[in-house]
């Protein structure tokens, strides 16, 4: 069963004020509908979870969305999860039947790519894609590392890439990214799973 956004936004309207912003300034900037310190006000305290829309973005195409597609074909919703008022740093989780699971980044073994996947409590892992309008499934891979920083990107099957994105129901726009806390290879263990880096939005300057 695919689930639904937890929060609305309607997807013309945001991609057309993403695809306008992000085109007409460099690398990844905060959208300028409001500042968000008018939207919510320094006296209100956050004590629940605002989710963030993780997306596929390409100046000259529609953005995507990004899921997790388990074995059995279900598509379930992927988030950038905001616990407090800061949103320099935001967990990436999957939303499954319930439950949030972690997504991270796996050894890529002899692969050009590094995986990424949710992990399950059970070790088992569920794929992480982006979706198109057509209906085209594309794979999210971390592609390049620079020092503790691994790119994430949606790659097509002619080899175009779409970097990912995560967006606040406020219009502020984190890059996804993949970071490594150690220099071993193998980052930890979760679940039994060797994990290479983590995957977390993060606000660029």
């Amino acid at each position: 069963m695919k689930t639904n956004d937890r929060i609305s936004i309607p997807s013309k309207i945001l991609s057309l004020v993403i695809l306008f912003i992000l085109t007409c300034t460099s690398g990844y900037t905060q959208i300028d509908l409001e500042k968000r310190s008018k939207l919510i006000k320094p006296e209100v305290e956050i004590t629940g979870e605002i989710f963030w829309h993780v997306k596929a973005f390409r100046p000259e195409a529609q953005l995507l969305n990004v899921k997790a597609i388990d074995n059995d074909g279900t598509f379930y919703d992927v988030k950038a999860i905001q616990t407090s008022e800061s949103t320099s740093i935001l967990n990436i989780k999957a939303l499954v039947n319930g439950k949030q699971l972690p997504i991270k980044i796996l050894l890529k073994e002899n692969a050009e790519f590094y995986p990424v996947k949710a992990i399950r409590e059970d070790g088992s892992l569920i794929d992480i894609k982006a979706l198109n309008d057509d209906g085209a499934i594309l794979d999210v891979k971390g592609v390049s590392q620079s020092g503790n920083v691994i790119d994430l990107m949606a790659i097509t099957a002619d080899s175009k890439t779409y970097n990912i994105i995560s967006i606040s129901p406020f219009g502020e726009v984190n890059a996804v990214k993949g970071i490594k806390m150690t220099d071993s290879p193998v980052e930890a263990v979760i679940n039994g799973v060797s994990i290479f880096a983590h995957v977390k939005a993060i606000k660029q300057n």
